[in-house]
């Protein structure tokens, strides 16, 4: 190629290059070649499970030796021939690659992905509106785990199952008061499973099916006592208000009305009022008054 004591060029890969004394060609120094592009080696070479050892070996048939680097996700990492992870995380995954350098040059491998994969982590469960949830109204529960691969969800309410699969949301399009209740998630993978900690869904809703009772149910007789008792489905419980006939003014409040000393004139209708934060609901109820034996 030249005569020269020293040979500048560009060189190719399968290049190789020796140099002799002029009239002593069969007698030449060592060769050299230029780098061959490294290839990297993954063991153990099957999936990597988060907190186990993994080693990334990278070779390049080069004279003189080659040093070695290597990048992550083109950042340096490492200054050695192997890349020693003792307990890979999570955080390990991405593109690796490595490069040979010697007095020749130096070539970079091809990206080798690293994907760690590991258990679902504790899920966390959201409610969407978080403020106060009213009956018909529209409400969504999310499930989130960090996992590889994705996990699959499984919603629960009261410990019963209801739905399984890859679907993180859970929606209510008209939530009703019977879907008041706790709920929970379970992210599971092949890898394993973990349950979310639980939500109490709240359901509020005006007074509905109030009702009036009254103790004792038989005859009411003058000078007796009788209770009238209002009951009624309501999220926040509700108040009661107590009304007789078609007066404006309450006579009483409290869920239980007690009457002493019954009379005649106790006889009418009588209504209470359930009343919560999300509206209000009336009953009416007749009560008759018999006469005593003393008026017979």
């Amino acid at each position: 190629m030249t005569e020269d004591i020293s040979y500048k060029d560009r060189f190719n890969p399968g290049d190789v290059i020796s140099c002799a004394l002029k009239g002593h060609e069969d007698y030449g120094s060592p060769s050299v070649y230029v780098l061959k592009v490294p290839s990297v080696s993954v063991s153990p070479s099957a999936e990597i499970m988060e907190g186990s050892s993994v080693t990334l070996t990278c070779s390049s048939d080069a004279d003189p030796a080659a040093n070695y680097t290597w990048n992550k996700n083109q950042t340096l990492v490492n200054k050695q021939q192997q890349l020693v992870f003792r307990s890979i995380q999570a955080s390990d995954s991405g593109n690796y690659s490595c490069t040979a350098e010697n007095q020749l040059g130096k070539r970079t491998s091809e990206n080798t992905f690293i994907n760690v994969e590991y258990a679902p982590k504790l899920p966390s469960l959201s409610v969407n509106p978080y403020a106060e949830i009213m009956e018909g109204s529209s409400v969504t529960l999310t499930c989130s785990s960090d996992a590889n691969p994705a996990a699959n969800y499984t919603w629960y309410k009261e410990n019963q199952a209801l739905i399984k699969g890859p679907e993180r949301i859970y929606r209510f399009t008209s939530i009703r008061s019977e879907d008041r209740g706790i709920y929970y998630c379970k992210a599971e993978n092949k890898h394993g499973q973990i349950s979310s900690t639980s939500l109490l869904l709240d359901v509020q809703y005006a007074p509905k099916l109030s009702s009036v009772s009254v103790s004792p149910s038989v005859e009411i007789m003058e000078g007796s006592s009788v209770n009238l008792t209002c009951s009624s489905d309501a999220n926040p419980a509700a108040n009661y208000t107590w009304y007789k006939g078609n007066e404006d003014s309450p006579i009483a409040s409290g869920q239980t009305f007690t009457i002493t000393g019954v009379r005649a004139e106790h006889s009418g209708n009588y209504y209470c009022e359930a009343q919560n934060t999300r509206g209000r609901h009336k009953s009416t109820l007749y009560l008759t008054v018999s006469a005593g034996l003393n008026d017979i």
